[in-house]
């Protein structure tokens, strides 16, 4: 049987969570407000960062950490679609 993963992070490329960051926040700069890290904040790129984040665990553990946070952000603040279960009954 296969069960769908529970962990967002499943199968995410840090490359992908890092663009989704950046674009969330508009660009570097408030993301380097998040999390004050010097590949955020001195003259960031995203293969800079990217670099970065794949030799140092610590920061990787936040970006990840804040990427979860805008996930349920973003669950939030999307509309919820209700579905009625509606019954019709034929009369003969």
């Amino acid at each position: 049987m296969h069960e769908k993963a529970k962990d967002p992070l499943h199968g995410k490329r840090l490359d992908a969570i890092l663009e989704e960051l950046v674009e969330y926040y508009g660009g570097f700069e408030k993301l380097g407000q998040q999390i004050n890290i010097k590949c955020f904040t001195d003259n960031p790129s995203i293969n800079s960062s990217l670099k970065f984040l794949r030799k140092t665990d610590w920061a990787r553990t936040k970006v990840e950490s804040l990427y979860l946070y805008v996930l349920r952000q973003k669950k939030r603040m999307s509309p919820k679609v209700e579905t009625k279960n509606t019954r019709f009954e034929i009369v003969l």
